[in-house]
Order: structure tokens, then sequence, then C-alpha cells
């Protein structure tokens, strides 16, 4: 059994002790305002049950999220004070988020640990921001507009922790640079990140004027705002089907090996993932590993084994620019097109990506059928011509990659 990284361990550790600590004195002291944390506590188990569970974005329950953060940062009900506390907010949420969970973990779709972690540390890093200095009176000069753009500011830097929280997860579990990381989940934030920080805010100030009645009416925007999100990421999901599905062409014609384009689309982006490519710069990387064969299909006789590396230049030139042509009449970013035309320049002339694709394609085809020793020999040829043919940087990112995978090719098929 692997042992999880000191990283994950320390974040996993301080959400517990939070949780655990949250509970004993909610337990020891009783709710506060019971009607107010059972109407958020439903809402965040609402936002749990609707969560995503096919694909990856960065908030999977953006609903329960906002809910959450909204009763962290709720100071009135219908113009009562409210007197919960810190530990209260962070038991309501915990105890809602399990609940709201439990179908999606009878499913074997439950949330990880660093779904709950983060979601105790955020709320819990909220209700420190703005419980205490509430009941003191530190906000009571806060009105009108002022005070929503507290609120909107306190959202804000909630999100930016939990980014910072995201990004270290993640490089814990992937080992992938930590700096890329976090760019890609603070640029995610300008998306769902924003209208989860929106819906937090309004929902605690209808709530301090109208009660909770406001809750179901201002959940509504953020829940049609869900649905685009899940159309948009159906969408996604069918144009890389789609385009699996054409790359899988030069398989079933026998040009190339079965699952060939995988294997190279699945580490041509952990390649990418090393150098710090972002996500759309990664999308489009893929989209190019997965179709970089398909010139092939121009050709009389298939080459063995579909090894395009061994063959002249001009030829795999000639390959790459007839795939080039066949990616731009399907409707793909032209960004893929560009990639796949330009596998076979020299590589100093070579966009990033397809430098990638054309290290690691060459990669797969020497490593496929040498045996136990194939990945190690191929790295070491890849190296042998990275004065000419392979950007060093790619071939030593390539080599980090592998190293921890223990210098194992993907399986075939």
């Amino acid at each position: 059994m692997s042992r999880r990284p000191p990283l994950t361990v320390l974040i996993h550790t301080a959400a517990a002790l939070l949780a655990a600590g949250s509970l004993a004195v909610t337990c020891r002291t009783g709710l506060q305002e019971r009607p107010t944390a059972l109407a958020f506590g439903v809402l965040v188990t609402v936002g749990e049950l609707s969560r995503w569970t096919g694909a990856r974005v960065r908030e999977a329950a953006p609903l329960g999220a906002a809910g959450a953060l909204s009763y962290a940062l709720l100071g009135e009900d219908a113009g009562r004070p409210t007197h919960h506390g810190v530990t209260q907010v962070v038991a309501v949420v915990l105890a809602a988020a399990l609940l709201g969970s439990v179908p999606h973990v009878a499913r074997g779709q439950g949330p990880v640990l660093d779904h709950l972690a983060r979601r105790v540390l955020t709320v819990g890093f909220a209700a420190v921001c703005f419980q205490p200095l509430y009941s003191r009176g530190v906000f009571d000069a806060w009105h009108g507009p002022a005070y929503a753009l507290l609120l909107l500011a306190l959202l804000a830097l909630t999100a930016l922790c939990d980014a910072v929280l995201a990004a270290a997860l993640a490089h814990a579990r992937t080992e992938w640079p930590f700096g890329p990381l976090l760019r890609d989940e603070l640029h995610a934030l300008l998306g769902i990140g924003s209208a989860v920080c929106a819906t937090g805010a309004v929902m605690a100030l209808a709530v301090a004027v109208a009660g909770l009645w406001a809750l179901p009416v201002f959940s509504l925007p953020l829940l049609l705002t869900q649905l685009s999100f899940r159309r948009y990421a159906a969408v996604r999901t069918t144009n890389r089907q789609t385009i699996a599905s054409l790359a899988r062409a030069t398989e079933i014609a026998g040009y190339t090996p079965a699952g060939h384009a995988r294997r190279v689309a699945g580490l041509s982006r952990a390649v990418g993932r090393d150098l710090g490519l972002t996500r759309p710069e990664l999308t489009v990387l893929e989209y190019a590993a997965l179709m970089h064969d398909i010139g092939q299909l121009s050709l009389v006789d298939p080459v063995p084994a579909g090894a395009t590396a061994l063959l002249p230049t001009a030829e795999q030139r000639r390959i790459a620019l007839l795939g080039g042509a066949v990616v731009r009449q399907t409707g793909v970013d032209a960004a893929v097109a560009v990639v796949v035309e330009r596998q076979a320049d020299p590589y100093r002339e070579q966009p990033v990506a397809a430098r990638i694709v054309r290290a690691v394609n060459a990669y797969e085809e020497k490593a496929r059928d040498a045996g136990p020793g194939g990945p190690l020999t191929a790295l070491e040829e890849l190296r042998l011509a990275t004065a000419e043919e392979y950007a060093p940087e790619v071939v030593e990112s390539l080599a980090r990659v592998l190293a921890r995978d223990s210098l194992t090719l993907p399986s075939a098929g």
C-alpha cells in the first residue's frame, strides 16, 4: 500500500482536527438559531446531491459551496443578528456535506478526502475571517455597497485560499509542478468560481434582509449556471470521443498498432503537464497526439508497425502535412492541425506541442517491442538524438515522467 504524500497528510489532518473540534464544541453548546442552521444545512445537502460526477471540474458542487460560504458570512436573518460562530458553521457544513454524499458513495462516486478537506478548511477560513469580527461589532459601520464589497472581498480571499489548497493537493497527488497547477486553479476562478462567490454574497445579503425565504430564490441562477456547465462539459466529452474515434481509423485500417494513439496522447499530456502547459494548451496537445498518425491513411503500403520515426524526413513531412489537412476538415481547433502538420519539422522551429508529440511518438515506437529494457534503451536513443531531432527539454521531461512510473510503458490495447 503506497503512503500518502506528507503535504496531503498535513492538509487532511488539519481539516480533521478542525472538523472534530467544531463537532465537539457544537455538540456541547447546542445549535444556535436552529431554523437557520437547518435551512443552510438543507441547501448544502441539496448542493452535494446535485454535484457533478462525470466531468472533471474545479468545483463539483457549486451550489453546496455557495450555500456553505453564505452561511459562514451570515450576520443577520431578516434584520435580526445571528449568533452562530465558527464552530457551528463548520459542523453544519460538514454534516450536510456528508449527508449529501451518501448516494454518491453508494454508487462508488463519493467525494475523495481532498474534496471534504477543502470544503472544511475553506468554510472555516471564511467563518474565522467574518464571524468573530462581526460579533464584536467591527462591521457595524459598514452599510449598503460597502458591506456588499466587504463580503465579496472575503469570498475572493477565500477562493484564493481554496485555489492554493487545490493546487497543493494536486501537486502532492501527481507530482506535477505547483506553479502551473495554481495558475490553472486561478484561471478556473473566472468561470464557475466567480459564480459561486457572487451567489454566496448575494445569499448572505438577501437572507439578512428578507429572511430564509431568499435562499431558494437566489439558488436558482446558480442551478441554471450549473446546468449550462454540464451541457458544455457534455459537448467537450462528445468532441473528445469523436476525435478518439477518428484517431482509431489508422488502427482499424492496420496502419498503426492498437492503442498507439491513446498511449502517445496520455504520455504527451503528462509531459505537457510537467513542462507547465496550460489547460487549453494541454487540450490541443492531447487532440494532436490522438490524431498525429492520421496522415498515414494516404499511404498505399502501410509502414511496418506504423513506425514513422524511421522514415526519411521528407516522407515524414508529407504524412504530417496530409494529416494536418485531414484534421482541418474535421472542424477541430486549427491549432491542433498546426501541431499535426509541424511534428516532422526541425524541433527548433516547432511549437512546444509538436516537439512533445514528436518525442513521445518516437519513444513509444522505439520502446514498444524492445522487451523489458525497451523503455531505457528508447530513452537513451532519444537523448543521443537531442542535437538534431528532439528537443532536449522535452526528452528530459519525458525522462522525469517515466521515472515517476518506474520507466514502464502503458499497457497496449
